[in-house]
């Protein structure tokens, strides 16, 4: 089920709300069965919202995913108890095995045709490569419960509720693309009373991040992909594409990932709100970076820090001088482009920010060592430094959205003008249609305008504390909002009429 989908916002939401806020009242006479249980029956309804929300899409591997949380949770619960028993070895035994076991289905069902392709095409050889359906949110499923593998290895995940931990890795707002949540910054609230009371200041903020994010997606994602996806398309079969279409078609799509993944996150965090559970937030303006460190810093905040916390400091982080350092931040990108796909394309991106973040890196070493000043900069120097992060990541992009390797020769040849700098009818069609009202308004806001956390008024958090409310949007909002809402409703139905609403980019990963 979709976030911009009719069924979801008119049907589901409201029925999930509903029953959420009312439940605990009407069952007092219960609270046996959930103190027995641990418990509280909202949670009971969110996991079984849940799980429906995740079967409405595809049913097929609904075993897998319950399957994969009742082994997870066993193995947490034993690593725990074998490290209050001070069994350090049998501990670290069952945490190697459970995460290899995680890695084992990953790899098998996203992964594995790849690599049957692959050995064809290397080594000639004529292994069968059937056509594997990947299971609805897998990537993020399996991240999800590694990390609390982890955290009770460490000691850090405290609470073995098993209906707490359901909810935990079920809990739709972020069950299909994030973010990566930590077992440490849901269980508090799952525990606390205040979060199955309805909370009116949360509803009205939930409400704000819902509405825009599924403006960035209606309006503004699904608009540049009306011209970024025939570029894409016609490059993928070799297609000779000029000069402008290319570049053009790059920036395209650069504005619609972000406004779609950051549109689904924004939405994510809004339906949160409404249930009184904080999600941490997964952007900060990234196209404002200066460098692509900070890029990194602010994209997609919650698998940054994953592949820190669980990748790169475990192979040595910067411990181990200058060049082991450099080697650890490649192969963590490389990896994390491995993450979001199955493709040699997706590996080349990991590796060309992998260079990107050695590069930067280095600079910053050379910068140290010379004596030049952070604040030295100016504004002249970073907004230069601004626009040369943005093309770097936007060169980049392309190789992310480019289904093969013939798509992004296509596109970096047309980029550099091997195919003419004219322009087509097909681009002058679609830029008239979809792309030219986004061309200028894109660069404001994504430069000019605060972002959502920063409109709404409301502070971060990715702990177990509730976020701090610093502002509860004015009457001139609400109007914004509502007219907004309404383009939004208005769109919906004509697509709903004439298909289906587009998915999300991220579902696929």
């Amino acid at each position: 089920m979709l976030f911009n989908s009719l069924p979801f916002i008119f049907v589901y939401l409201p029925i999930v709300l509903l029953v959420y806020f009312t439940l605990g009242p009407c069952t007092r006479f219960l609270s046996s069965l959930w103190s027995s249980v641990k418990a509280a029956p909202e949670s009971i309804w969110l996991c079984i919202a849940s799980l429906f929300f995740y079967a409405y899409w595809d049913a097929t591997y609904l075993w897998l995913l319950l399957l994969s949380i009742t082994l997870n949770y066993t193995a947490g619960y034993w690593i725990a108890r074998k490290k209050s028993e001070e069994a350090n070895g049998a501990a670290k035994a069952i945490v190697i095995t459970a995460i290899s076991t995680n890695l084992i289905v990953l790899a098998y069902y996203k992964y594995f045709a790849f690599f049957l392709t692959s050995a064809n095409d290397v080594w000639g050889t004529s292994f069968v490569v059937h056509n594997m359906i990947l299971p609805l949110g897998i990537s993020f499923f399996t991240f999800t419960q590694i990390a609390f593998l982890v955290d009770a290895y460490q000691g850090k995940a405290k609470e073995y509720n098993f209906v707490h931990y359901l909810l935990f890795v079920t809990y739709f707002p972020h069950l299909i693309a994030g973010p990566i949540l930590h077992h440490a910054q849901m269980m508090p609230q799952f525990k606390r009373t205040e979060t199955y009371r309805i909370n009116w200041d949360n509803m009205a903020i939930g409400l704000c991040f819902f509405i825009i994010g599924l403006v960035k997606k209606v309006l503004i994602a699904d608009t540049c992909a009306g011209f970024s996806t025939p570029v894409f398309d016609a490059a993928k079969v070799g297609t000779p594409i000029p000069f402008i279409d290319a570049w053009l078609g790059a920036y395209a799509y650069t504005l619609q990932l972000y406004f779609d993944f950051s549109g689904y996150c924004d939405m994510a965090i809004g339906v949160s709100y409404m249930l009184n559970i904080k999600l941490p937030y997964n952007f900060n303006s990234p196209y404002k970076a200066v460098n692509i460190i900070d890029f990194w810093r602010r994209w997609h905040i919650t698998l940054s820090s994953f592949l820190r916390d669980y990748l790169y400091i475990p192979l040595g982080g910067n411990r181990y001088g200058k060049w082991r350092r450099y080697a650890n931040l490649f192969i963590t990108m490389l990896l994390g482009g491995l993450w979001h796909g199955a493709g040699w394309t997706f590996i080349l991106w990991g590796a060309v920010h992998g260079t990107y973040l050695m590069i930067n890196h280095g600079f910053h070493a050379f910068r140290k060592n010379t004596g030049w000043k952070d604040g030295s900069m100016g504004i002249v120097g970073r907004v230069f430094a601004t626009g040369l992060t943005f093309l770097a990541v936007m060169l980049a992009w392309v190789l992310f959205r480019s289904e093969n390797m013939l798509a992004v020769q296509t596109m970096f040849g047309s980029m550099t003008g091997s195919n003419g700098f004219g322009l087509t009818p097909r681009f002058v069609y679609y830029c008239k249609l979809h792309f030219h009202p986004l061309l200028i308004p894109g660069f404001i806001l994504i430069w000019a305008l605060p972002n959502t956390q920063q409109w709404i008024g409301v502070r971060d958090t990715s702990e177990s504390e509730p976020g701090t409310i610093t502002g509860v949007p004015a009457w001139w909002k609400w109007v914004l909002l509502g007219i907004a809402l309404g383009a939004c409703i208005i769109r919906l139905v004509i697509m709903h009429l004439s298909g289906k609403p587009s998915e999300f980019l991220y579902y696929q990963f």
